[in-house]
């Protein structure tokens, strides 16, 4: 007798453990769908990112050769600026003459919002 409990008992266990790892096995497959889905948009994002940063050294760079060009006008600039000077003093003094400053316009005063008569008939368009 004590070997066919112990048989009993021991096919009630497989029996249990069969039922358990079912469903720890559909568990593990949906882990490893997620998985998968999880490393694809991490591929995913990584290419982004490498192609975001090469975007933004492209830019920087731009950004430099701007400023450089920019920085280039100013110095020429400079130097034209006192023979400019000169040119407008004489200019001014065989003028002397003040130009006259302009009124300001006034404001509307009248309703700017829709016109007030009402329209009918056939024709109104």
């Amino acid at each position: 007798m004590p070997g066919i409990k112990g048989m009993l008992i021991l096919s009630m266990l497989a029996v249990a453990g069969a039922v358990g790892c079912d469903q720890s096995k559909a568990e593990l497959d949906s882990t490893k769908t997620q998985l998968t889905a999880v490393t694809t948009e991490r591929d995913g994002l990584k290419t982004q990112l490498a192609a975001a940063q090469q975007q933004v050294t492209a830019l920087q760079a731009q950004v430099a050769q701007l400023q450089a060009a920019a920085a280039k006008p100013a110095e020429p600039a400079a130097a034209a600026a006192p023979v400019a000077e000169e040119k407008g003093k004489k200019h001014k003094a065989a003028k002397a003459e003040p130009a006259p400053e302009p009124t300001p316009t006034p404001a509307p005063t009248g309703t700017t919002g829709p016109a007030s008569e009402s329209r009918r008939g056939k024709g109104h368009f």
